[in-house]
């Protein structure tokens, strides 16, 4: 059997920086194209269709019809292929394809016999995934049928950008709101200030019986207390920022993290666990590249433990004064790595290495998690120790 390997474009680093732009959940885009993959069968006569997302390590399927399959290895997927070229990439018999034949979905009787997979192209060169169909056929599409497989595909694009030009919207709403949240309580304090300074000299002037004083201190109390009311209002609109797709919280964290990653785990023999701080588990916080940043290092963690080991990823979140410092661990007891590789990873240069299985890897998935923490202006600290295991600690630090 030939040996499983990843295939990169030339570009893999910028193409996965892109991709994290988009932000994008795998565990809430079940039925978002549904329509256009049912289309894509229709149109071609073919069994299944997917669209697929490739990431460092993994293939996500966004919606597939027929086939039954939500993510596969990156290795081992015809599309890593596919999004080599800006042209579709068409496999009449994946039999005779040297790279496929001895796969398990092509050798069994009714495994997969044709794929055609068309780039999901944000920009030139830049492909994240395909739109393919599939058939347990030998077949061959008339190019009017690929033609409109490209306008598919285009579409499969356009509505990812218009998804993330929504989380876009919503984020700077969020931002919006959290700023006049924070002007309310900024403003608050002086006006308390304010309003106990009048009820001071409003006592003292009743005492006193200094003329017109008591009218004046009336007033500037009135006003103050307005004002007070106002912000009071502001303060309490929590129910109407428009941020629930915005946000976590450590137990909706962790639900997403074993729905996307235990399938991972499972394949390989490995046991893997999500643990929660029980402390503040119903407190929400952005989710802002959390999940690109953990998948990768939790991808990359299955990657290096051998079969029967552990992965375990441990979520704190402490409510400082008016800040929140989330705190992600990630560990597991493979095969840790050397001092150089652990300089390498922290200074944003991590190299090629295989996994205990063989995976072959350049080290992106990594990269892009430094990458990341530092555009979130978060901490990242390493410590492994050869042939024991491996501890990522992200520090990420958001204001209340």
């Amino acid at each position: 059997m030939a040996d499983e390997q990843i295939v990169f474009p030339n570009n893999e680093f910028e193409r996965l920086i892109r991709l994290s732009e988009l932000d994008l959940d795998f565990t809430a885009l079940e039925v978002s194209f549904e329509d256009l993959t049912r289309l894509a069968v229709k149109v071609t006569g073919t069994q299944m269709s997917l669209v697929n997302i490739i990431d460092a390590h993994t293939q996500w399927t966004l919606d597939d019809l027929g086939l039954g399959v939500k993510q596969a290895p990156r290795e081992n997927s015809v599309c890593q292929y596919a999004i080599m070229s800006d042209m579709p990439l068409e496999i009449s018999d994946l039999r005779i394809d040297e790279r496929f034949t001895s796969r398990d979905f092509v050798e069994r009787l009714d495994g997969l016999r044709y794929y055609i997979g068309i780039p999901l192209q944000l920009e030139s060169g830049i492909n994240i995934g395909t739109l393919c169909v599939l058939d347990s056929e030998v077949k061959s599409l008339t190019p009017e049928k690929v033609e409109i497989l490209l306008i598919i595909a285009e579409t499969v694009v356009e509505r990812l950008k218009s998804m993330q030009k929504i989380q876009s919207l919503n984020a700077s709403l969020h931002e919006a709101y959290l700023s006049k949240k924070q002007a309310a309580h900024d403003i608050r304090g002086p006006l308390s200030g304010i309003i106990g300074l009048s009820e001071l000299i409003n006592k003292k002037g009743m005492s006193s019986k200094v003329e017109g004083l008591l009218q004046y201190i009336s007033m500037i109390e009135k006003s103050g207390r307005s004002l007070l009311d106002l912000t009071d209002e502001i303060m309490s609109e929590d129910n109407k920022s428009p941020v629930d797709d915005l946000e976590l919280s450590l137990s909706l964290f962790k639900e997403k993290l074993l729905r996307l990653y235990q399938t991972q785990a499972k394949s390989k023999g490995i046991q893997f666990t999500v643990n929660v701080d029980s402390g503040n588990e119903s407190v929400r916080f952005s989710k802002n590249k959390l999940l690109a940043i953990v998948g990768n290092l939790i991808s990359n963690a299955i990657k290096f433990t051998p079969n029967g080991g552990i992965v375990t990823v441990t979520l704190v979140l402490a409510l400082i004064l008016e800040e929140k410092l989330l705190e992600i661990i990630v560990s597991d007891n493979g095969q840790g790595m050397p001092e150089k590789a652990i300089q390498q990873i922290l200074d944003g240069k991590a190299e090629t290495t295989s996994g205990t299985s063989g995976e072959k890897g350049y080290g992106f998935g990594l990269k892009l998690v430094k990458e990341l923490v530092v555009s979130l202006n978060g901490q990242i600290t390493l410590s492994s120790d050869f042939q024991r295991g491996t501890e990522f600690k992200i520090l990420l630090s958001q204001l209340i």
